[in-house]
C-alpha cells in the first residue's frame, strides 16, 4: 500500500508523534508513506514529500507538526474537491489518514459520503471538543499551560491586589476553561472565577461575584474563554473575519472583561492572553498526550491496512482512579462536526467555576510531563529536510 498522511487546523503538541506512529507502523509492514503538506491544500496543490525512516526519526520531542498545516477547506475552493481525488489518484494513493479536529475530519467524511474517498481520520484538537471520544491529543498539554498561567500570575495578582484575567481558547467548548480551575485547589486555594462558552455571560453576577471575591482576599484572577457569549449568543470577542470553514476569528474577550471590572470599581486590572502559547510547544507535553497520540497513530494504520476508511480511533476512558483508557473505533460521519461541550453538571451552579466531578474527568490527563531533551537550557528539535515529490499535475488555485 501507499498511504498519504496530512495534519489540518490548528497546530498542537502529539502530531509529530502520530505521524511517526503512522510511518513506523506502515514502515514496519512494508507499506510506503507519502506526508501531504499544508493540510487538505497539499492535497488541492499536490503538495507531496517522501516519508522515510529518517524523516521520522527524532519527533517525539518536536512540537507542531513536520507536514505543516491549513484551514483550506476543498469544498470553498472552485475545482478544489476535483484536484483532491485526481491528486490523490495520480500519486498512486491507496488510503489517507487525516489528523485533525471536526473541520478537517469533517471534509473527509463528505469526500468519502460522496466519492467514497478511502480516509481515516485520527482524533486531534486543543479545545477537546470532538464527541465520540473521551479525549483529543493537544487538549492535555493545552490544559498544563493554561493552568500553569493561572498559577503563576495568581501570586502577582495577590502581590500588587488586583483582578488578573487570563484568555484561553476554546470557541464554543470550555474544556480548557475547565482546566484553568484545577489550579484552585484544597492545597492551593486561589480566589478564581471562570466564564465558560457554555454558560451565556450574566455581566452583573460576574460583577458580584468578583466584588465579594476581591473585597475578601484582596485581589481576584479570573479565567475566560475565547468563545464567551452574551444572553442572545453572540459572540464577545470576534475580531470580524472568518476562516474557510465559516468560523469567525476570536480573541480579545480578556480586555473587555477587564474593563467591565475596572469601569465597575475602580480595581487596578491586568489582562493577559495565552493564544498559540498554549498550543504547539513540547517544552512540557502532557506524558498522557505523547503515550495516546502514538496509540491512536497506530490505531490508523490497522485501520487503514484492513480497509476500514471513514472511522476513527477513538480514546476510551475505562476508568479514573487508576487511570485507564483503550482505544475504540468511531465512524467519521457520527463524530465530525459535532461538538462536545462541557457537560452542565462539570459546571458549578453559579456557572463561575468546575464541580468535583469535572475535577475527576480532569486530574489524570494533567499528571505526569514528557519534557524534550534541553542542552543549554533549550529545547533539542531535530532538523528538517522538507524536500518535496516532484509534481504530476499543474495546478493552481486561489485559496
Amino acid at each position: 500500500m501507499k498511504v498519504g498522511v496530512l495534519t489540518g487546523g490548528g497546530d498542537c503538541p502529539g502530531l509529530n508523534a502520530v505521524i511517526r506512529a503512522v510511518s513506523r507502523r506502515l514502515f514496519a509492514r512494508g507499506h510506503d508513506v507519502v506526508g501531504i503538506r499544508e493540510g487538505w491544500r497539499g492535497l488541492v496543490d499536490g503538495r507531496f514529500e517522501p516519508l522515510g525512516p529518517r524523516e521520522v526519526s527524532g519527533l517525539l520531542p518536536r512540537g507542531g507538526t513536520i507536514l505543516g498545516t491549513s484551514r483550506t477547506n476543498p469544498y470553498r475552493v472552485e475545482g478544489g474537491v476535483d484536484a483532491v481525488l485526481e491528486h490523490f489518484r495520480t500519486e498512486g494513493l491507496d488510503a489517507l489518514v487525516a489528523i485533525g479536529g471536526e473541520d478537517t475530519l469533517g471534509v473527509g467524511a463528505q469526500l468519502h459520503a460522496e466519492h467514497e474517498f478511502p480516509v481515516v481520520g485520527v482524533p486531534k484538537t486543543i479545545d477537546n471538543d470532538l464527541s465520540g471520544t473521551d479525549y483529543t491529543f493537544g487538549f492535555d498539554t493545552a490544559v498544563n499551560i493554561a493552568m500553569e498561567a493561572i498559577d503563576r500570575l495568581h501570586t502577582t495578582a495577590e502581590s500588587h491586589h488586583r483582578a488578573l484575567i487570563v484568555e484561553v481558547m476554546g470557541r464554543h467548548a470550555g474544556w480548557i476553561t475547565a482546566a484553568v480551575g484545577m489550579a484552585d485547589d484544597a492545597r492551593t486555594p486561589i480566589p478564581l472565577v471562570l466564564l465558560f462558552p457554555e454558560v451565556p455571560f450574566d455581566e452583573g453576577a460576574f460583577l458580584a461575584r468578583v466584588d465579594a471575591l476581591t473585597q475578601e482576599h484582596g485581589y481576584c484572577c479570573i479565567g475566560v474563554s475565547e468563545g464567551l457569549s452574551n444572553a442572545q449568543g453572540k459572540l464577545m470577542a470576534e475580531a470580524g473575519t472568518r476562516d474557510a470553514f465559516g468560523h469567525a476569528q476570536l480573541g480579545g474577550v480578556a480586555p473587555r472583561i477587564a474593563a467591565l471590572v475596572r469601569n465597575r470599581f475602580g480595581y487596578r486590572c491586568h489582562w493577559a492572553v495565552a493564544d498559540y502559547l498554549q498550543r504547539a510547544a513540547r517544552h512540557i507535553a502532557s506524558k498522557v498526550d505523547v503515550e495516546q497520540a502514538y496509540a491512536v497513530g497506530k490505531a490508523a494504520v490497522e485501520l487503514a491496512v484492513k480497509g476500514r476508511t471513514a472511522v476513527m480511533p477513538v480514546i476510551v476512558r475505562k476508568s479514573d482512579r487508576p487511570y485507564r483508557w483503550t482505544i475504540g473505533t468511531g465512524l467519521l460521519k457520527d463524530i465530525a462536526n459535532r461538538e462536545k461541550m462541557v457537560p452542565r453538571d462539570f459546571i458549578t451552579t453559579d456557572g463561575f467555576h468546575i464541580t468535583p466531578r469535572c475535577r475527576r474527568y480532569l486530574a489524570p490527563l494533567i499528571a505526569g510531563e514528557d519534557p524534550p531533551p534541553f542542552k543549554e537550557g533549550l529545547p533539542v528539535y531535530v532538523k528538517l529536510r522538507n524536500a518535496p515529490v516532484r509534481q504530476k499535475l499543474r495546478t493552481e488555485f486561489k485559496i
